[in-house]
This record gives C-alpha cells, structure tokens and sequence, in this order.
C-alpha cells in the first residue's frame, strides 16, 4: 500500500521511518493526517519502531522552583530538538520526581507520605499506584524510601517500581532490616522483599538508578560497589567496579547507562573517565573515553554527569545544563536559570527519553 502526498507516492515503510523520528507530539497530530496514517501509527509495529530509535536518543529533565512555595516548572533537555517545557499538572498533586526510566516517571507527593505515581509525561497518562501494606511498619528515618527505582520493559509493556530502605516496627528501634516492595503494574500489587543491607547512599546515588538486563543497579555512597536488586527473581547482589578505578581524595564515581549497558563515569583531577561494562556476567569493565575538563575549569567542583550516549554527554550544574560532543570533542551550553531557583539543577536533574507506552 502506498500513501499519497504533496511529493507524489510512498511507500507504507518510508512514510513509517520517517514518522518513527518526529517528537511525540508531532506523531500525535500526524494521526489525524488520514485514515491510513492513523492506522499506521497504531500498529505494534511501529510502536515497537518508534521506541527502539527514540531510547537511542537520551535526554535530561530538571525541575526548576523560584521559591518552596512556586508551581515548579520541568525542563527537558534534547541534544538535537532544544529545550521544552512540560508541566505534571495533570496528576492534580505536588509531586517530586524520584525516578526515570525509558518515558516514565516515578513521581511521589509532597503532602502525601506513601502516595507514589507513575506517569509518561509526553501522552499526559499516569496510575496511581495502589498503597502498601502493612500500615505499621515505616521507612527510617524520616518515612522515605531510601532507594526508589523504576524499571519500565517497552518490549514486554510493563514496569515495576521499587522502594527499598531501612525499616522500623512502630514503637520500636531499627534493628537494621532492609526492607524492598515490588510493585507489579500487571498485577496491580507490591510484594515484600526482607534482608540485611549496611549501605548509604549519597543523593546523586539514589538519583542515578540504572536499569538495564531485568536489574535495578545503584552505586553505594562509598563508590565500592553497585548494588543489584534482580528483579527476575528478587535477589540482592554486589556487583565490582574497575580494579583500576581510583576512589581516592578528589574522586566522584557516578553510575549512568551507555547505549544500553552500565557506564562508570569518574572525574578526577581535570579528566572525566568513561568506563563501559563490556560483560556484564563476567563484570568486565573498559576504559571508552578521556574527557579533558580544562575548558570548563572553574565549573568542575560543581558539575555532574546526568545522562549520555556514545555521542554525547549531558552534564548539570547549580544553574546549566551542557552537553559534550564525544565526537567533535565540543562543550556547549544548552539550558541556564534566567531567574533564581531554591535548588540546584543537578539535585533534580534526571535521564530521560520519550517513548510510546501506556501506564494506565
């Protein structure tokens, strides 16, 4: 079948590639183009098309507050398209992001302890996920989960989210439980997951939560090790960084995703170091990269690496986001706060990427 238009005839395959590249909110309009089209863009097909070349292209989204008080206003970064707005307004509750993964967000309330959401931000489409059990068991110490992640599998269209932390019986000390609930969006419940961790993590830590082969994976505070949850079989597990990898005074380690596999990124004395997990059962790790910092000197202290691809690089400071083209070895700024803001731009900061998928 072929679909006709101001250049003459296509094929149904060339007028799907090239869909298969516009923003989400140009695909939506592009439905309305014709019966065909609409037909098109509804096939699994394509929707499996669509999302294998838009988890290619990596993003970044940061929260930006004037005041406590302010709406806040979310920010999303694209190496090729520019910077757009987007607002979490439609889930009708002020919420903090505490988890990206393949188009979804994990998102928590402010005014409501335990009341979690998951949304796609770009469709406007969200659950609420159902509340826990156990109503007399509290994370330590303030009530929040340590840990949050979210795994979202576009192929098998579903996702989980995970809370995990040290827990407390009410009226009683912690004994130094770690407690971990599952949610299950096909099942619609959590399960409970109970054993013994002596971990801390520091806040880009708990941010930089990577999904990748079934497994959720967070580095310790310590930059020791990451912390696997298996999420195929619910286990807990240590996985080793680089051998070579220096941990030392002066060092920060973050944990990323890099074309689908692990990425170790260390900035230490002017360089920022890229490792690659090249096999991931044997925990091999290599060396990818060297990022000379010497241009962006006077921000190093307080830069961090948000999300990339072999590409590029995003970074966020306390108020920009850059971007450094692997290839053309070229820094360039791509958001700034004009005004204000109560936080830094890296403390919200978050990987993202568009995607077709329905959490209701």
């Amino acid at each position: 079948m072929k679909c006709q238009g101001a250049a003459g005839f296509f094929p149904d395959e060339v007028v799907i590639q090239i869909l298969s590249r516009l923003p989400i909110k140009s695909l939506f309009r592009a439905r309305t183009v014709c019966k065909l089209w609409h037909r098109l863009l509804s096939e699994d097909y394509f929707v499996r098309l669509y999302n294998e070349v838009s988890v290619r292209n990596s993003m970044v989204v940061v929260e930006v507050s004037e005041s406590l008080d302010s709406v806040p206003t979310f920010i999303c970064v694209d190496s090729s398209r520019g910077v757009s707005e987007f607002s979490l307004g439609f889930l009708n509750d002020r919420v903090k992001v505490r988890a990206s993964c393949n188009g979804l967000l994990c998102c928590s309330s402010i005014p409501g302890k335990g009341v979690h959401y998951v949304c796609n931000p770009v469709t406007r489409e969200y659950r609420l996920l159902p509340r826990r059990e156990r109503p007399m068991n509290r994370f330590h110490p303030d009530g929040e989960a340590t840990l949050v992640g979210l795994a979202c599998d576009l192929s098998a269209r579903n996702f989980s989210v995970v809370l995990a932390g040290h827990h407390r019986t009410f009226g009683h000390r912690p004994d130094g439980t770690f407690i971990c609930f599952v949610y299950d969006s096909e099942s619609n419940k959590w399960r409970r997951i109970v054993s013994f961790q002596d971990d801390h993590f520091t806040h880009m830590s708990k941010n930089q939560v990577v999904f990748v082969n079934g497994a959720l994976h967070w580095l310790t505070g310590s930059s020791a090790y990451v912390l696997v949850l298996d999420l195929r079989c619910d286990v807990w597990r240590k996985m080793s960084l680089p051998e070579q990898l220096n941990c030392g005074a002066g060092s920060r380690v973050h944990l990323l995703e890099l074309d689908g596999g692990l990425s170790i990124i260390q900035i230490l004395e002017g360089w920022l170091i890229i490792w690659a997990l090249k096999d991931y059962e044997m925990e091999n790790w290599q060396v990818v990269d060297r990022v000379s910092l010497r241009c962006i000197r006077g921000l190093v202290p307080g830069i961090f690496p948000i999300s990339q691809t072999s590409e590029y690089l995003f970074l966020a400071t306390h108020k920009q986001v850059l971007v450094y083209q692997r290839k053309s070895r070229v820094w360039k700024e791509m958001y700034s706060v004009k005004n204000g803001s109560t936080l830094p731009l890296w403390f919200s900061a978050h990987a993202f990427r568009c995607a077709i998928f329905s959490c209701k």
